[in-house]
């Protein structure tokens, strides 16, 4: 039986205790919440289900304290501490000397409209924000405490509930999308359970956030700060960091926001300085997973809040994106070069969304690479040294190497650099011959003038380059080249319609 929260819900609601403002009262499944100038209370609701358990204020403090303990590293903006709700004579108070009735979580407030997902409702998830998102989830997980278990065992179970309540959701989402989603989740998981428990051995099992979507990350001080992580179940909160970023990329995906998707994922992928890049075999059963998750709570909410059609119509879709994951399309190698300010960058994050495996291609930038194999951040100007022949042969093979672990993981990957000597493009055709997944080669030119004023004019770049390597460039001799040539002279729009409409006649050497 639920213990009565009535009068700590009365005093909670009362202007009295905000200084005379009204507060806002949020209800959820499981809290409480009066956000009233710049503060927020939490509350945990006095429920019991099969999956947390908030009966007692005992088990409540526990939670409001597990909940602070999670997300203060992240967001000590926002989590403040958590105090008692006390009786005092014939009133209640905060923080007072009496006997606790309840106990509040107290938090800063912050503006609705910062929520990654209205920024992304309003259109104003930008490329850069994108991007900071993946490196914010990077050093979150970096951060997050690491775990024993098995990574394969916890997917298996994870399918088996899925399975367990689609049995009874076939009216709401169709027999037949039920049963692929079954045969597929279960084929995934036997050709990459072996790799997760290798992941788990590895360290790539921590206690994440578990419930890492774009209503739980906030912009703070223009940051992307992750809050609100799961805390009423350590099994839940305890998976693969790629899982935990695989919530974030599917609602990404299912806001129809690919590129950005794409984005974060590469900037996530940069940031763990490619030690996550062969784990992305498991991306597409984890995307699957996440979908299916959605799916089915879609169908249990809109049972329960009496709007079935409406969230099962969403849920149908969730489950028809799941089976997409499931079936990836074969990687493939795409290199874009050229010289300096052609735009192999913008052209190649253009080209990278929805190419192969979801959210699309991994672009390695050699601009990137440099500046990572150097130690400094991508905008620091590197010295002469940095580029004699020697590291620019090293920047070239670690980008190879990567590449290799991505197509063997099987993602297609776009190789961005100059290219300018034959044994650079060499390379690249050799390593889809290795991986067995076709090439295709794009190089774009432009006019030297135009290329000179483009780099004299760039602000806020990891190229290096200047005028002066452009003119370098243009001097040198690139040997036979057998890549197709884009004009980039032009503007962006042009560039890619001709750079599509060669990997659709599937230009190039193919792997073999």
């Amino acid at each position: 039986m639920s213990e009565d929260q009535s009068a700590v819900l009365a005093f909670l609601s009362d202007p009295a205790t905000h200084g005379g403002e009204t507060p806002e009262h949020v209800e959820t499944h499981g809290a409480h919440v009066f956000l009233a100038g710049d503060r927020a209370l939490k509350i945990k609701r006095a429920v019991a289900y099969d999956y947390m358990d908030f009966s007692t204020l005992k088990q409540r403090r526990k939670m409001l304290e597990r909940e602070l303990d999670l997300n203060r590293p992240a967001a000590p903006e926002i989590y403040l501490d958590v105090v008692p709700v006390t009786r005092e004579g014939s009133g209640l108070a905060i923080g007072g000397t009496g006997t606790a009735v309840e106990w509040v979580l107290r938090m800063r407030r912050f503006p609705a409209e910062d929520e990654l997902s209205a920024v992304a409702d309003r259109g104003a998830l930008s490329d850069a924000l994108a991007e900071e998102m993946g490196r914010s989830v990077a050093r979150y997980h970096a951060q997050a405490p690491r775990r024993e278990g098995d990574g394969a065992k916890m997917m298996g179970a994870i399918v088996t509930e899925l399975e367990e309540a689609f049995a009874g959701m076939t009216g709401a989402l169709g027999e037949d999308p039920v049963a692929r989603f079954s045969s597929g989740a279960r084929a995934a998981l036997d050709q990459v359970g072996p790799r997760l428990t290798e992941r788990s051995d590895e360290g790539h099992l921590r206690r994440c956030h578990g419930d890492l979507h774009l209503r739980n990350l906030v912009l703070i001080d223009g940051r992307p700060v992750p809050f609100d992580a799961l805390e009423f179940d350590e099994v839940l909160g305890t998976c693969d960091v790629l899982y935990d970023l695989a919530f974030l990329v599917m609602d990404l995906l299912h806001r129809d926001l690919a590129p950005a998707a794409t984005l974060t994922l590469n900037a996530w992928l940069f940031e763990t300085d490619g030690a996550e890049d062969a784990g992305l075999s498991a991306l597409p059963l984890f995307l699957a997973i996440r979908a299916g998750i959605r799916a089915m709570v879609d169908v249990q909410t809109g049972q329960a809040a009496h709007t079935a059609d409406a969230a099962e119509a969403d849920a149908r879709a969730y489950l028809a994106e799941a089976l997409s994951y499931l079936s990836p399309p074969p990687p493939r190698l795409i290199a874009v070069g050229g010289p300096s300010g052609t735009g192999k960058t913008t052209l190649a994050r253009r080209l990278a969304p929805g190419f192969g495996a979801a959210p699309g291609a991994v672009h390695l930038r050699s601009d990137l690479e440099r500046k990572r194999l150097a130690g400094v951040d991508p905008l620091t100007r590197l010295p002469a040294e940095a580029y004699t022949s020697e590291a620019t042969q090293a920047v070239y093979d670690r980008m190879l190497a990567r590449g290799e672990a991505l197509l063997a993981a099987g993602h297609s990957v776009i190789l961005d650099a100059t290219f300018m000597d034959e044994a650079e493009r060499q390379a690249a055709a050799k390593l889809a011959a290795r991986a067995g997944v076709p090439f295709a080669g794009i190089w774009l030119e432009a006019p030297e003038e135009m290329l000179r004023e483009r780099v004299t004019a760039r602000q806020g770049d990891a190229s290096d380059a200047d005028a002066g390597v452009v003119a370098r460039q243009m001097a040198r001799d690139t040997g036979p080249l057998d890549w197709a040539r884009v004009d980039a002279g032009g503007d962006m729009e042009a560039m890619e319609a001709q750079a599509r409409r060669v990997l659709e006649a599937g230009h190039g050497r193919t792997g073999g």
